[in-house]
């Protein structure tokens, strides 16, 4: 068992070490065996002619060309909105980051997620009547809004919206 484990540690040891080597040309051996790179067979170009000829499409090509054709439209237009939305919604990620938001959003919304998987029946109809009211108050926002727009700026005497101010 000794021998076995002097004889691979001694190899195993010779790994670690580091050796550098130098390597230099002779100065008086003569230049007579070095070649070209042209001479080389590995970069030489074969003789001929090549000429590229493009196959035909296949009826499975043209219908997808044709679906990429009529579709161009729409991808670009989402592309635009994803552009213009990307901003937004990454701001609104570095927002719902910050750690007030995180105290003050994730303990109760992670609480709620908990109470509706062991209780579903009382989670939706939580979630109903928490609906209605959201709706109502909305509502009533939309009226207030409605009606502080009719007043300030559909009076007939308002100076904003006379005809000869045009």
């Amino acid at each position: 068992m000794f021998k076995v484990i002097q004889r691979s540690v001694g190899p195993a040891s010779l790994s670690l070490l580091t050796f550098r080597v130098y390597a230099a040309p002779k100065k008086d051996a003569p230049h007579k065996n070095s070649m070209k790179v042209d001479e080389l067979s590995l970069y030489s170009t074969p003789e001929g002619q090549y000429k590229y000829v493009e196959e035909p499409r296949t009826q499975l090509e043209e219908s997808i060309s044709q679906l990429r054709h009529h579709c161009e439209p729409y991808t670009s237009w989402c592309q635009e909105t994803y552009s213009q939305a990307k901003p937004k919604m990454q701001s609104l990620v570095q927002w719902g980051l910050g750690s007030k938001i995180k105290k003050l959003v994730y303990p109760p919304g992670f609480m709620g997620l908990a109470a509706s998987i062991y209780y579903p029946q009382q989670a939706i109809a939580f979630a109903q009547v928490t609906g209605e009211k959201l709706y109502d108050w909305g509502l009533r926002g939309y009226i207030v809004i409605e009606d502080l727009w009719k007043e300030n700026f559909q009076k007939p005497g308002n100076v904003k919206n006379s005809p000869g101010n045009k």
